[in-house]
């Protein structure tokens, strides 16, 4: 079974107690990611939470809007996503957007980070 964006908060969460979050629900601002982290260093930065479906594991989908923030806010904004195929977590920087809505997990190019503790601490350390 995949792992909900629901979810993936949730272990987020759990993972990274050393991090403020704020989870962002904003339907006046279309496009805004889904979490505002900040660090014990006192970094500010932008995780948008995605998860992929058993039928096209490999497909990471995003609205126009998406796309946009994150091209124009390349630094310290991410993309978290849990595959369905494979269950492992994977965190891309926000500026790889584009090729991993057209190109998928498969063709986006490596990730900053495999496996939900490794980007927990890659974001600890921002």
């Amino acid at each position: 079974m995949a792992l909900r964006e629901r979810q993936l908060w949730k272990k987020l969460k759990n993972e990274s107690r050393s991090i403020s979050w704020t989870r962002l629900e904003n339907w006046a601002l279309f496009g805004t990611p889904d979490l505002l982290g900040y660090s014990s260093s006192g970094t500010f930065f932008t995780v948008e939470l995605k998860s992929t479906n058993i039928k096209n594991p490999n497909l990471v989908r995003f609205s126009p809007h998406q796309i946009s923030f994150h091209l124009k806010h390349k630094k310290n904004t991410f993309v978290l996503v849990a595959c369905a195929l494979d269950k492992v977590v994977r965190l891309y920087p926000g500026a790889r957007i584009r090729e991993l809505g057209s190109l998928g997990i498969s063709g986006a190019g490596p990730p900053l980070a495999c496996g939900l503790d490794d980007s927990v601490r890659l974001l600890e350390r921002l």
